[in-house]
This record gives structure tokens, sequence and C-alpha cells, in this order.
């Protein structure tokens, strides 16, 4: 049997790094407001524990994305597919990813992705281009190496 999976980046702003994400992605923010607000009216989270983003509570250490066309749970509003989740740690990057995302845009879609991911505000690195190895390393706004090929 195969398994969903998620996967989860450690970072310093996690709304804001989701919304690189969700642009360089195309997928949507979350909607965790009907959950924040059950669980703030339970007394298990107060003002400090949440933000408001575009109308709606949203967790200030968590922010989760996840693809359009995958099921989301209609109350907590979880994607139940692709789904990438940022949390908030202490500690700033300090040495180089051990896995990285590699978005494939295609050798003729190259050079305008990388272009409309500079605008979100990624960095890029180098360029390589080898046989069987032709791809630009970037950095999203936090530092975590990608690959556009």
């Amino acid at each position: 049997m195969a398994l969903d999976y998620q996967i989860t980046m450690d970072c310093a702003e996690p709304l804001e790094l989701s919304r690189f994400w969700a642009s360089a992605l195309g997928y949507l923010a979350e909607d965790n407001s009907a959950l924040i607000e059950q669980v703030a009216a339970q007394g298990l989270a107060t003002e400090d524990d949440y933000t408001v983003v575009d109308g709606r509570r949203a967790w200030i250490t968590l922010a989760a994305i996840r693809h359009p066309d995958d099921p989301v749970h209609a109350f907590t509003g979880a994607g139940l597919g692709r789904r990438m989740l940022f949390q908030q740690v202490p500690e700033p990057k300090t040495v180089k990813n051990r896995v990285h995302l590699d978005l494939r845009s295609g050798p003729e879609g190259r050079d305008a992705e990388v272009a409309r991911l500079e605008a979100l505000g990624a960095t890029v690195v180098t360029v390589i281009e080898e046989p069987g190895a032709s791809h630009v390393c970037m950095l999203d706004p936090e530092g975590n190496e990608f690959d556009v090929q």
C-alpha cells in the first residue's frame, strides 16, 4: 500500500515562507480558521498563538499549503494529499539541505520559471549545464536550496 506524505520545512517565518511556496508551486494556503476558533474557544490557544491573514485566523508558528486538486479535511482545513507544512523553529539554517525539491518546468520554460521565482523572492545560486544534468540551483527566501529543471 502506498502512503500519503507531506513535506515539512523548519523555518523562521512560516506564514511568509508558505506564501512564497504557494506562489511558486501554484498551491493554496490552508484555511485552519475553524479549528483555531474551536481551540481558542476551549481555552487551548490564545491570541498570542494566532494572527489574522486575509480575514482568517492563522497559526503564527505553523502554516501549510496544499495542491488545489487534492482533498481537504472539511473541519480542520488540512490538506489530505500533496501538502507542505512550515513550522517555526528558533535556530537559523546553518548547513546545506540534505533533501531539496526539484521543480520541473522543462528546458523550454526553465528561464521564464527562474525569472518568475526570482520575482517571488528566490535567488539563483548557480546554473548547471552538463549532459543529463541541466538545472538551476536556487534558494528560497529563507535560504533553502531547490532546483529548477
